[in-house]
């Protein structure tokens, strides 16, 4: 069935341009909608902007790209190619890990970590290989099946739990992990993964052990030139396909009719957009509570938002350092002296304890022209808690980022105090006012689409 101009005649709004945003902007209008992309910011992205500072480039969000090919189908999606637009570069090890008790591992393809075990835990060899062998039907079924089903209903997610009790779905991501390896260090390199969507290991459901055979079946990926520039690539295609963008332009209102079904949206500026589609990637509780009339959402209501339980979120330094360090990685992870106790204070007690971990982003040991010559652009990207923490940000920042800076200092980065030209400051606080948070939730996925859909009527099928 040729439906290429399903949409033919119909307008559609997005709200927000991060990935998932501009994701759905190429599908609709593939689709044959005319689409307007509306973005409160100066530049298209989200939380996948980019800044310069002193002749350093900062991509301020999302670094690792898995899997491509969920970037491909948006491409494909328009009949483009995504190499036409953008290069991916394969990054290995795609990650190194630094323990606190000095060690660390390279973690990269399934031999090279057989390798790395045998090297720091022989007795795990054996149980590593179980456990890369019972998460790939994990993989296939929650990521290849599952993936791409909407859970529109209860009953429609009780279909999984036959499958999940199968595959341990009760369990933590910490706990499956803990089954199969015994040291504690590779319990930590097995099981930090949903972190990259904001979820405690030791709480969410093992099915997330999922992502770590997506990175070992896929690989990790990085965009030659910075995350923006895959930003750029969308935009592009977007445009080529007649859609429209609006930037500095914020969203006040998505308006509806009495008879429940949306007409358009509502900007600061007084601006009116028709549309009978409007797809929300604003956070999700600021589209509910602040966006749409209390009368048209029972379900989705101010005190079910209030209440809900939010995630973590991360504290960013970004800084420019006059030195190069060749042994470095451009992913790493620098794990503090606590794992279950700092995820408690994270994630349970609210509070901001003196110890962290931290992921740290060298993008120029792949793109060295993202700095002067002879220099590194780095950030490191720290779990905190949300704002239910009631930290003073804007008095403890900058004690914060000086802790972090001198930890990398001692442990892993030697001589970078007093190296830095530039450095700059991303607190919660700038977080929920730029991204429109309640409460600052945690990382999104490159292209997870986590909108707030509201159709026409039952007839308009976008996807």
């Amino acid at each position: 069935m040729d439906n290429s101009n399903l949409g033919q005649g119909k307008n559609a709004v997005i709200v927000g341009s991060g990935l998932g945003g501009l994701a759905a902007a190429v599908r609709m209008q593939a689709k044959g909608f005319q689409v307007t992309l509306i973005e409160k910011r100066h530049q298209l992205g989200g939380r996948a902007g980019v800044f310069t500072k002193d002749g350093y480039t900062f991509d301020t969000g999302p670094t690792i790209v898995t899997p491509p090919t969920v970037i491909d189908e948006v491409f494909e999606a328009a009949d483009r190619n995504r190499e036409d637009y953008v290069e991916m570069v394969n990054v290995s090890p795609k990650y190194r890990l630094y323990f606190s008790d000095g060690t660390h591992m390279d973690y990269g393809s399934y031999e090279d970590n057989l390798k790395e075990i045998q090297r720091i835990s022989p007795e795990d060899v054996e149980g590593y290989q179980r456990f890369m062998a019972k998460t790939k039907p994990v993989y296939e079924l929650g990521f290849e099946v599952f993936g791409s089903i909407p859970f529109e209903t209860i009953w429609s997610m009780a279909k999984m739990a036959p499958a999940g009790i199968l595959h341990q779905a009760y369990r933590s991501v910490y706990g499956r992990v803990s089954s199969f390896v015994k040291d504690e260090r590779l319990r930590m390199a097995l099981s930090f993964n949903p972190l990259f969507i904001g979820g405690n290991p030791f709480d969410v459901t093992s099915i997330y052990t999922l992502i770590t055979y997506i990175e070992e079946k896929h690989g990790v990926w990085w965009v030659r030139g910075g995350t923006h520039k895959l930003v750029e690539a969308l935009e592009k295609l977007f445009k080529e396909l007649g859609g429209e963008v609006v930037l500095n332009s914020e969203v006040e209102r998505i308006e509806v009719s009495k008879k429940r079904r949306v007409t358009g949206v509502s900007t600061k500026e007084g601006k009116h957009y028709d549309a009978g589609i409007v797809i929300s990637n604003s956070d999700v509780a600021n589209t509910y509570m602040n966006l749409i009339e209390p009368e048209f959402r029972l379900w989705n209501s101010d005190r079910r938002y209030k209440k809900a339980k939010y995630s973590m979120s991360l504290f960013m330094v970004y800084f420019g350092v006059e030195k190069k360090y060749p042994d470095m990685t451009h992913h790493s992870i620098v794990f503090g002296p606590r794992y279950k106790e700092l995820l408690n204070d994270i994630f349970k007690h609210n509070v901001i304890p003196d110890d962290f971990s931290t992921y740290l982003h060298i993008p120029t040991k792949t793109d060295p022209q993202l700095a002067p010559e002879g220099c590194e652009a780095m950030y490191a990207c720290t779990p905190v808690s949300n704002l239910d923490s009631k930290t003073v940000w804007e008095e403890k920042k900058d004690e914060f980022r000086d802790h972090i800076l001198s930890t990398l200092d001692r442990n892993i980065l030697p001589g970078l105090i007093g190296q830095g030209k530039s450095r700059t400051i991303v607190s919660l606080l700038d977080e929920r006012d730029d991204f429109r948070q309640c409460h600052v939730l945690g990382p999104l996925n490159v292209l997870g689409i986590d909108t707030s859909l509201i159709r026409h009527s039952s007839d308009d099928k976008a996807s």
